[in-house]
C-alpha cells in the first residue's frame, strides 16, 4: 500500500470507530508506530481534525465528513456474502436492519460494481442445518439496551405454556449453534442470567438507565464453562 493509500485508510478507520490507537493502526498497515505517528501528523498538517486522547489513542472532531468512500470489487463480494449469511440468521429484526443498511450502500456503487454484485448474489447459496426454527425479533432492541445502558422488560418462556415477567440490564450478546442469546443481569435473581432470544415472546425497552457494571463477556465464559441457558 502507497503512502496516499494508507492516509486515505488511516482517515477512514478514524471515522469509523471512536478511538483507535496507534498500535492498531501499526499492525493493521504492518508499519512502525513511528510511521504511524509521522501518518497522523501529516493529516493533521492537511487540516483533519484529528484528536490526541492520552493514553488511549486518536480520535477525530465530531461531525467531521470526508468524501464519499469508493469500495473495491473485494470489499464489495465480503457485503454481498455477510448479506447472504445474514439472510440466514434467525432474527428478524438483523435482517430487516441488515438490508436497509446494505440498500444504502449499494446506492454508493459505482454502476459495474452494482452489476457484478448481482451477479454475486444469483451464483451464491448459504444452507442452514437442520435445525428447528427459533425466530426471534428482539436482537437490534437489544442491542440498543446494551449500548444505552436501557433496561428492558421481556415475557420470557422458561418451558412450553410457561413464562415469566422479567426486568432485565442487557449486558452482552452473543451466538450459539444458531441461537442469539443475551446475557443480562435478572433483577429478579439478582445475577446474571442467559436468555434465548427465541424464547422472547415480548420485549420493551423501558426510560430507565441503568449503571454500567462494567460487564467482560470473555471472563464470563471463563467462569461459567457449563451455561445454563434456561433460567
Amino acid at each position: 500500500m502507497n503512502h496516499l493509500s494508507r492516509l486515505l485508510s488511516i482517515l477512514t478507520i478514524l471515522k469509523s470507530k471512536r478511538i483507535v490507537t496507534g498500535n492498531e493502526l501499526a499492525a493493521k498497515f504492518d508499519v512502525s508506530l513511528r510511521t504511524i505517528y509521522r501518518d497522523i501528523k501529516k493529516l493533521e498538517d492537511s487540516g483533519v481534525p484529528i484528536i490526541t486522547i492520552e493514553g488511549r489513542g486518536y480520535s477525530i472532531m465530531d461531525g467531521y465528513t470526508v468524501a464519499p468512500i469508493m469500495f473495491d470489487e473485494k470489499e464489495v463480494n465480503a457485503l454481498i456474502t455477510a448479506e447472504q449469511l445474514i439472510s440466514k440468521t434467525n432474527d428478524e429484526s438483523l435482517i430487516e436492519n441488515f438490508e436497509n443498511l446494505l440498500t444504502k450502500i449499494k446506492s454508493v456503487f459505482k454502476s459495474t460494481l452494482q452489476s457484478q454484485s448481482e451477479v454475486l448474489n444469483s451464483k451464491m447459496l448459504v444452507f442452514k442445518n437442520n435445525s428447528p426454527e427459533l425466530k426471534s425479533k428482539s436482537l437490534s432492541s437489544l442491542q440498543m439496551g446494551i449500548v444505552n445502558h436501557r433496561v428492558t422488560e421481556i415475557n420470557y418462556e422458561k418451558t412450553a405454556g410457561e413464562s415469566t415477567l422479567r426486568q432485565i440490564e442487557p449486558v452482552a450478546i452473543y451466538c450459539y449453534n444458531e441461537k442469539w442469546i443475551v446475557v443480562a443481569w435478572c433483577r429478579l435473581r439478582n445475577d446474571y442470567r442467559a436468555f434465548r432470544l427465541d424464547k422472547i415472546k415480548q420485549f420493551k425497552l423501558v426510560e430507565e438507565k441503568f449503571e454500567d457494571r462494567n460487564f467482560d463477556i470473555r471472563k464470563y465464559f471463563l467462569s461459567c464453562p457449563d451455561l445454563n441457558f434456561h433460567p
